[in-house]
């Protein structure tokens, strides 16, 4: 039986994916990287780190560690600026309605999202509320498509991984799901996401019919 069900947060409650595509294009031309959006949608669901590690791969060059750090720190603050813009009004569709209708039943509710400030866009949004546990970049080591983040909202929860779905608009979250234990739901394109259980167009089709015949 499910009684918890845990959000990935850009793409899935937000988008900001804009925002980090302007971010990182902005870092990517100070430093003369060539950086476009087809680039831009393989660090969906990857840490800063790590999305970093693509940008300089994907341009044949490597960084000292000194100035990775301080690239990642730059690109930080962009993104930060981009977020300011937040309000409530920026819940994908139906996202707060679903939220709504998980806490009427009873249902748990937890973030499990790369995004090191995941908190931020959520008091944004004005959504801290409706999340029983919050789960972010700072709270595991490896991040996905590494099942531990997934593992440790559930633990937090109080539940076992085959208690908890997953809704993710990344592969690489759908991976970490099903390493974690957990089935999924896709967000976006069968092509990207087809090995999750179940894959949605957008959130205007989640509903709780679905999960509860998962």
């Amino acid at each position: 039986m499910i009684k918890g069900i845990i959000f990935d947060l850009d793409g899935v409650i937000t988008d900001t994916a804009e925002f980090h595509y302007l971010s990182w294009k902005q870092l990517s031309n100070e430093e003369r990287l060539n950086f476009d959006k087809l680039l831009n949608e393989k660090l969906k669901g990857v840490s800063r780190a790590k999305s970093l590690d693509r940008i300089l791969k994907h341009n044949n060059t490597t960084f000292s560690k000194t100035k990775q750090k301080d690239c990642l720190e730059r690109k930080n603050n962009y993104y930060l600026q981009y977020l300011k813009k937040i309000t409530q009004k920026d819940y994908l569709p139906r996202i707060k309605k679903f939220l709504q209708e998980l806490q009427a039943s009873n249902i748990k509710i937890g973030l499990g999202s790369a995004s090191k400030n995941a908190l931020s866009v959520l008091e944004r949004l004005e959504a801290t509320p409706f999340f029983n546990v919050i789960g972010d970049g700072n709270s595991v080591k490896k991040a996905k498509p590494a099942p531990d983040l997934f593992l440790y909202v559930a633990k937090e929860l109080g539940l076992t991984p085959n208690e908890c779905i997953v809704i993710e608009d990344a592969s690489s979250g759908i991976e970490a799901a099903h390493k974690a234990g957990m089935k999924a739901i896709g967000i976006g394109s069968k092509e990207v996401l087809g090995k999750a259980e179940v894959v949605l167009e957008s959130t205007n089709f989640l509903k709780l019919e679905i999960i509860q015949n998962i």
